[in-house]
């Protein structure tokens, strides 16, 4: 195996205790030709890895975008956190380099695939967690995904559902939307807030959120897509 030290460096993490790093680097084919009861795979760490992944990507979607809807962060989370962008960023690491594949996925260019490199990039996020908790993965993830977070808000990934309705109604009706607050439900720790979007007097579009303008961007999503104006 190549030197880890090189790997560490490059995704800026120090492990306390390599071994961990060392399993996050173990494709199955090799644990299986090896029939080694020493030797363990990747696999339940890639399981650890996907959650753990996936909760601190939403933690740093919440933070940059308090205001949009579940249904768009969960967009752009999918659009973060999926096989070619971890690869891509396995790739950065030059994290082929150093797995341990067997000989039939050496044979077929393993170390390339699409499949394996995100898989072992999720299995290296699981690492870091249980070898330094959810402090040491939520620094490396963050100071990872926080500029493909920015890049994503460069390119407008994320839309601002009343700005766009606003700006279609007013061009096609004359006219400025209204929202209206239905109600306001469950407990007062936890509300839930139901908007319509009105034009003319008209319903349009009904939204439900943890807040009035969660409820009205989701309000204003519904209303687009009844409309069939979103792009």
């Amino acid at each position: 195996m190549a030197e880890l030290g090189a790997l560490q460096e490059k995704i800026g993490y120090r492990f306390r205790n390599e071994r961990l790093l060392e399993r996050a680097l173990v494709h199955p084919s090799f644990a299986h030709e090896r029939q080694d009861p020493e030797i363990r795979d990747y696999e339940r760490f890639e399981f650890l890895g996907d959650a753990a992944l996936d909760l601190v990507v939403s933690h740093l979607l919440l933070e940059a975008h308090p205001d949009a809807p579940e249904g768009e962060l969960s967009r752009l989370r999918a659009a973060m956190v999926n096989e070619p962008s971890l690869a891509q960023l396995a790739r950065s690491f030059d994290l082929g380099r150093f797995l341990l594949l067997g000989k039939g996925e050496e044979g077929t260019q393993g170390r390339e695939k699409d499949s394996i490199l995100a898989d072992a990039c999720e299995a290296l996020f699981a690492a870091i967690y249980l070898d330094g908790g959810f402090e040491a993965l939520f620094s490396v993830v963050k100071r990872i995904f926080t500029p493909l977070i920015e890049a994503a808000d460069r390119r407008k990934t994320y839309r601002d559902y009343k700005s766009i309705f606003q700006e279609y109604v007013q061009k096609t009706r004359k006219v400025v939307p209204r929202y209206q607050l239905i109600g306001k439900y469950g407990p007062p720790h936890d509300p839930i807030f139901e908007v319509h979007i009105l034009v003319q007097g008209e319903v349009y579009g009904k939204g439900l959120g943890r807040s009035k303008k969660l409820a009205e961007q989701e309000a204003a999503r519904q209303a687009l897509e009844e409309m069939e104006a979103l792009q």
